[in-house]
């Protein structure tokens, strides 16, 4: 299990005072509301879901798995920016569709095969090629591979992950705060509504 917090559900404090109705929206929208593909052609779909399989792998579970791909087509689709942009990179937009074409264009040059059809081994191994820029592909012109892989893939990815309720299992996260807050905010402290770890040493 990678959880320290087995047996937590967040969703157990959805009728109790640690949350508001906003807040209840706000974890309804993220469970019940996902969107459509629009934005992400088939091919590119299926390369940006083997990659959300390989940098967050999901355990079977009653909240997973978390739909990384169509919250960041819903993202791409709506243009939805960080609100920054590294001179050095295409838009955003462009940074998805580059990075997936070029990453399937890597796999082909160094394994004989798109992406999302090569083993788990062999496509950790294409990431890892990305992260440290070391790339063959003319595809990535333009566009570091490396700086893709941590503003753009990396940061998305996790970012969905980490904002659904299952990720909020996994590290024990209370979920949103309103209207009750946390009040024991140093190191190694918890309020008593907050999940408590089971270390495994």
């Amino acid at each position: 299990m990678r959880t320290r917090y087995p047996g937590y559900n967040v969703l157990d404090k959805y009728h109790t005072v640690s949350w508001n109705d906003a807040s209840r929206r706000a974890v309804d929208k993220r469970l019940h509301q996902v969107p459509p593909r629009r934005f992400f052609t088939e091919d590119e779909w299926q390369t940006l879901s083997a990659i959300c399989d390989r940098i967050v792998p999901q355990a079977p579970g009653p909240l997973a798995p978390v739909p990384i791909p169509a919250f960041i087509d819903a993202k791409m689709h709506d243009n939805e920016t960080d609100g920054a942009q590294d001179a050095s990179m295409p838009s955003m937009q462009e940074c998805w569709r580059r990075g997936l074409r070029a990453i399937d264009d890597e796999a082909r040059l160094r394994f004989g095969a798109a992406f999302r059809e090569l083993s788990a081994g062999r496509q950790e191994t294409v990431l890892a090629l990305v992260q440290t820029g070391d790339l063959r592909s003319p595809e990535w012109e333009g566009m570091p591979g490396g700086k893709f892989f941590k503003s753009r893939l990396l940061h998305d990815i996790v970012t969905y992950y980490y904002g659904h309720p299952a990720g909020w299992n996994e590290i024990g996260f209370g979920g949103p705060a309103s209207p009750r807050g946390y009040v024991r905010m140093g190191f190694n402290r918890r309020d008593p509504w907050e999940a408590e770890e089971v270390r495994r040493d």
